[in-house]
């Protein structure tokens, strides 16, 4: 048979501490503190072990210790370290940690932190393409906190993430909504109004999404109306462009307008996906552009 490991030896302490029941001389808390001290230690050794589900779950039981003794702080630091453990392969059961942290941290009125959390979660449904949708609506939640902490740089990030996800799961009218929410916040500031003419070409390119040119060329004229840079940037020359090749059928001119602007700016995934699309309903019989 072979020898416990450090990891094993540690959890079956925890695990008798925990089940323990308490003496004269001990109260409840005492108990639960020793056992969540020695489930940290358990998790630890099992993480030096590269056994990370394991040590999650260890994480988990210190938080439920830690609960036990009304330590609320090290509670949702306990689950946030279970998350980080679960993070190593096992997605589900860290979102699962990250939920239960952040519900610790609001009770706290951490909500600051609680965005970073949250945003985590959003990362993790994308990056493991589990759930668009909720990943979107993770993101409009840690932007929301973001945004009532006043960190209003990183609200608008989290805010362009949804609309980006509004527009992968064609919800195009959330999606121009935010990113005129997002450019309107970015105007005010010499930082971000750099990237504002970025937040209205993908709000010009949703409505062409959605087969409304019209709705596209009155946006354009809002949009100049709030900056009146913005008509001689290459992102409105590139979407009127797009507009006057969509208006005519007229496939070459769509495509020579993207490869023209793709020659300076080169065209990242998502605005690859949603031109694709766009081309496809102004001839569907035509092979699309790479």
């Amino acid at each position: 048979m072979a020898p416990k490991s450090n990891a094993q030896s540690l959890l079956e302490k925890a695990d008798k501490k925990a089940n323990s029941s308490t003496g004269w001389f001990s109260s409840s808390s005492t108990k639960y503190e020793e056992a969540g001290d020695l489930y940290q230690q358990a998790a630890n050794a099992y993480k030096l072990d590269k056994l990370f589900k394991e040590a999650g779950d260890c994480f988990a039981r210190e938080a439920e210790c830690r609960e036990n003794c009304k330590e609320d702080n090290e509670a949702a630091n306990a689950w946030w370290n279970a998350a980080k453990a679960y993070k190593r392969g096992y997605p589900q059961q860290a979102i699962e940690a990250l939920s239960q942290t952040i519900s610790r941290l609001t009770k706290l009125g951490r909500f600051r932190q609680a965005a970073d959390r949250e945003k985590e979660i959003g990362q993790i449904y994308l990056q493991e393409g589990i759930d668009l949708r909720k990943a979107c609506e993770s993101y409009e939640r840690a932007g929301d906190w973001y945004a009532q902490e006043d960190a209003t740089a990183t609200a608008n990030q989290c805010y362009k993430d949804a609309a980006d996800l509004h527009a992968d799961l064609e919800e195009y009218p959330q999606a121009i909504a935010r990113y005129q929410e997002v450019a309107n916040a970015s105007l005010g500031s010499a930082l971000t109004k750099y990237s504002v003419k970025e937040y209205w070409l993908r709000a010009g390119l949703c409505a062409l999404a959605m087969n409304d040119p019209v709705q596209a060329r009155r946006s354009i004229q809002g949009y100049q109306a709030q900056d009146m840079a913005f008509g001689s940037t290459r992102e409105c020359k590139f979407l009127i462009a797009l507009i006057e090749s969509f208006e005519a059928g007229d496939i070459e001119g769509f495509t020579g307008a993207v490869v023209e602007f793709d020659q300076v700016t080169k065209l990242d995934n998502w605005k690859t996906n949603i031109l694709l699309k766009i081309k496809r309903d102004v001839q569907s019989d035509e092979p699309g552009f790479t």
